[in-house]
């Protein structure tokens, strides 16, 4: 059975970092390291999860504060999109710079295309490439499951207007990839609740 764990690591930007793991496996996927923090790390360890990679919604620092802690803790790989790789070794790209946080991450260990699979026990996450917030963003469904980063949110859209942002892109991003998923499909985003395809579908006011 699929299981998720949220941390809030970075709580001036209320940023989700997401735990996705099987529980007859123990393989787990971590999303978005957002800040160094201890508290991912004891989950793991009381639940004797294996994480198999490390893997980035986009390259902004509010979401990858905490990748080299991470990647030094877990061992695992770290995987991007193509169109965001260069963020992780750029922190004029990646932002980190201008928030007063800049950062010293580790390249990617493998660089994702839209359709991409990620193998975790008996699961399988599929890439989905969500153009708009980032060129690189992309969504990661699970089953039920959607990883959206900061693509889709309860209610509202991510923005579009930092470097490599498109108000375009991101509408068609949601419309045509996100909107086609079954509408019990649960959206954990990169900040804020859950919500679902259904919910968001019928009453998000950027996307009517």
């Amino acid at each position: 059975m699929l299981r998720i764990e949220s941390f809030v690591l970075l709580p001036s930007y209320q940023t989700n970092t997401w735990l996705v793991w099987d529980d007859e496996s123990k393989d787990a996927l971590f999303f978005d390291p957002a800040a160094i923090g201890r508290e991912p790390l004891e989950f793991i360890q009381k639940h004797d999860l294996k994480v198999q990679a490390i893997v980035l919604t986009h390259g902004h620092g509010d979401h990858i504060g905490g990748l080299a802690y991470f990647k030094n803790q877990l061992d695992a790989p770290v995987l991007i999109h193509e169109a965001d790789a260069e963020m992780l070794l750029d922190n004029k790209k990646n932002l980190s710079e201008y928030i007063g946080m800049p950062l010293d991450l580790p390249a990617a260990d493998r660089v994702l295309q839209d359709g991409d699979i990620i193998t975790f026990g008996a699961h399988q996450a599929k890439v989905i490439h969500t153009p708009g917030h980032t060129k690189g963003s992309i969504g990661v469904l699970i089953d039920k499951f959607l990883i959206s980063g900061d693509t889709l949110f309860e209610m509202s859209i991510g923005r579009t207007d930092f470097p490599g942002g498109s108000y375009e892109e991101i509408m068609h991003s949601i419309k045509t990839k996100l909107f086609i998923l079954a509408e019990d499909t649960i959206v954990f985003p990169g900040h804020g609740p859950s919500t679902s395809i259904g919910m968001e579908k019928l009453n998000n006011p950027f996307v009517r």
